[in-house]
């Protein structure tokens, strides 16, 4: 079983948790409020030393760091995961125009005005910015989905899972989604894939546990 360190609030953290969902895969989700300092601790920096959350245990005392990384290592051998060449880049392009292009934008917005009390006020500065480079990147994804359903290998992969946990609470951070009506179709599909669980679902059957109830490392 995959001990999973996540923050339920993080789209980031979700991505993981939703893949993790679909794939009907066991883990322990342990919570790190990263708002209160929890991935800054001496004890988790020893297992991440970028101090982030999703973090995966893969094995005992070994570590994997980075959402879409992870995304790639619990789908691998899954529909989930395309198998040939040009598929799997397919995929791999969409997952890193997710991270330079809309997590950047729509993410750090979303941290800031939804997550962070005063965020608004704090980041004045540099949201004119991000809502310019968040709507770029949106229009991006409306002109790919206007003649297709899902991102990559014309079915719903790993590509979908990393585009939908922000672009789903684009909403709540200013971006109005009504201009991107085939955005708006592609994050209704994506709910009806059966598995699905939305963001603030947590897994039943005991697996959550606090951060302060993680179990130790070998």
């Amino acid at each position: 079983m995959y001990n999973l360190y996540s923050m339920q609030r993080s789209g980031n953290s979700y991505k993981v948790r939703l893949a993790l969902a679909l794939l009907n895969a066991p883990y322990r989700a342990i919570e790190i409020d990263i708002l209160r300092g929890e991935s800054r601790t001496p004890e988790f920096l020893a297992k991440n030393p970028s101090g982030q959350v999703p973090l995966l245990e893969v094995a005992d005392g070994r570590y994997l760091a980075e959402s879409n990384a992870i995304l790639w290592y619990v789908a691998r051998g899954t529909s989930l995961a395309p198998e040939s060449p040009i598929e799997r880049a397919e995929a791999l392009q969409w997952m890193f125009f997710e991270q330079h292009a809309l997590e950047p934008n729509i993410g750090a917005a979303y941290f800031w005005l939804a997550l962070v009390r005063g965020g608004r006020d704090l980041q004045t500065h540099a949201l004119e910015d991000w809502m310019e480079r968040g709507y770029a990147a949106l229009q991006v994804m409306e002109n790919h989905l206007k003649t297709r359903e899902y991102f990559a290998a014309g079915q719903f992969t790993i590509a979908d899972i990393a585009l939908y946990g922000y672009t789903h609470v684009a909403d709540q951070c200013d971006y109005d989604l009504s201009t991107f009506p085939a955005i708006r179709d592609w994050l209704k599909r994506v709910e009806q894939v059966p598995g699905f669980v939305p963001m603030d679902w947590r897994p039943a059957g005991g697996m959550l546990e606090p951060a302060h109830q993680a179990p130790a490392e070998a």
